[in-house]
């Protein structure tokens, strides 16, 4: 059954698509997806994981720009909604709300929320046990299982998706890695995580260290419940896009000859593609992360912050060009980075909707639960090597913390492709052809 938000942006979607006067057959085979599935799509019985389909569906239909932010917005919630309603249906009591926070990526629970973490020894103490063996045994395996549904989950990753930030010791809402500032965990409790190909994020609210005094109260079997519920990152981040320029502007480094390399997949397949033969994001990376609070408080996003891990000469490699053909006239409002700088900074740039100019907007931005906002990075490079994060800072009344958002327990890795051979892919030619000068 279709949740009220899929029913919404079905609703947006059939309007687009029955004013286009093109067939679901026509449509169908621009998009590389079978008839069936787009008639679910604009019925409400399905919603796409990623947006670049529904996007790219949109421009077929000549959606307007307030068109297409209204639908990339109802698609937000409806991703949200339909994940949420399907974890907790799958998902024992106490189990449920953790699953929820999965939705499509992996994340943790802030490592300065990690003195809540050793709740389970106050109650698996010799002394608790024998009061009543079956209410407070009955909840540690509750609670060991919670951490180890957040590992379960690792298994699915859905790139396009919204991420909870978390801590890196992992916890009830436990999700996938992160690194986080302002504690002493090394990133390196992400790698377990590292085969992931979407974007993971972690999170580190600094006054979520105020609850930790709850483990006191551990013999009150209530109040047991009570930190997951009252600890943790209000709102969820994650990669909605490796490329919000698409069908333009994305080049892959391969150390491979062009005969070597398989054709091009569908867009939303490029970066799982890319990585399966060993590539490196070229020169530009339009990463889009989309931000929304787990409430309908609202959560500020401070800022923004780049940090660069390693910086070296530029991958001596061919770079393949993954465009499709480009046009549109419409740019959004955007925030440019040069990973080149000694400290790159995050700099608000206006966008052109045709003729009219999208003015430039920094932060502070606001979110909520039905409030999510979409923030489109160019981060590029012209003369190195780099690997890097990003940390996202946030506020909610009192509370204050940072997510990462990293390449799947990972640094990002970008190379510029100044001076390297490029190609791209002929169709009629079946190859790779080297385009003029390059």
């Amino acid at each position: 059954m279709a949740t009220p938000e899929a029913e919404e942006f079905a609703d947006l979607l059939r309007e687009l698509k029955d004013r286009s006067g093109r067939s679901y057959g026509v449509l169908a085979g621009k998009l590389h997806v079978s008839t069936s599935t787009l008639h679910r799509y604009c019925n409400g019985d399905a919603v796409p994981t990623e947006y670049a389909p529904v996007e790219r569906l949109a421009r077929l239909c000549a959606a307007t720009p307030d068109e297409l932010v209204a639908l990339h917005r109802r698609w937000i919630l409806a991703d949200g909604a339909r994940k949420r309603a399907r974890l907790e249906g799958a998902a024992p009591e106490g189990v449920a709300e953790a699953a929820s926070e999965v939705v499509p990526e992996i994340a943790r629970e802030p490592a300065s929320e990690a003195a809540p973490e050793p709740e389970p020894a106050p109650e698996a103490e010799p002394e608790p046990a024998p009061e009543a063996d079956a209410a407070p045994r009955a909840r540690d395996p509750r609670r060991l299982r919670i951490g180890f549904a957040a590992g379960a989950v690792v298994a699915f990753a859905v790139p396009a998706a919204f991420v909870a930030g978390h801590a890196v010791t992992g916890d009830a809402d436990g999700k996938r890695t992160g690194a986080v500032s302002g504690t002493s965990a090394p990133p390196v409790t992400a790698a377990p995580r590292s085969m992931h190909p979407s974007a993971s994020v972690g999170g580190t609210p600094s006054a979520s260290t105020s609850p930790s005094g709850s483990p006191s109260a551990s013999p009150s079997r209530s109040r047991a419940p009570a930190p997951p519920a009252t600890v943790g990152v209000p709102l969820r981040v994650g990669v909605s896009s490796y490329n919000w320029e698409e069908p333009c502007g994305q080049y892959y480094l391969l150390d491979q000859a062009p005969e070597a390399v398989p054709p091009p997949p569908a867009p939303q397949d490029n970066r799982g593609w890319a990585r399966a033969l060993g590539g490196v994001d070229g020169g530009h990376i339009f990463l889009q992360l989309t931000a929304t609070g787990k409430t309908a408080d609202s959560v500020v996003l401070n800022a923004v912050h780049v940090r660069v891990v390693a910086r070296s000469a530029p991958l001596d490699w061919k770079a393949y060009s993954m465009s499709y053909g480009c046009g549109g006239g419409i740019t959004p409002q955007t925030f440019d980075i040069d990973l080149d700088a000694a400290h790159p900074l995050v700099k608000p740039v206006a966008g052109q909707d045709g003729d009219t100019v999208v003015p430039a907007k920094d932060f502070p931005y606001k979110v909520a639960s039905n409030d999510p906002q979409v923030l489109n990075l160019d981060l590029h490079t012209e003369g190195h090597d780099v690997s890097w994060y990003l940390e996202l800072d946030w506020s909610s009344g009192d509370r204050r913390g940072t997510v990462r958002v990293d390449d799947g327990g990972k640094p990002f890795r970008t190379s510029a492709i100044e001076g390297r051979t490029e190609y791209g892919y002929w169709p009629d030619k079946s190859a790779w052809v080297e385009q003029s000068g390059s």
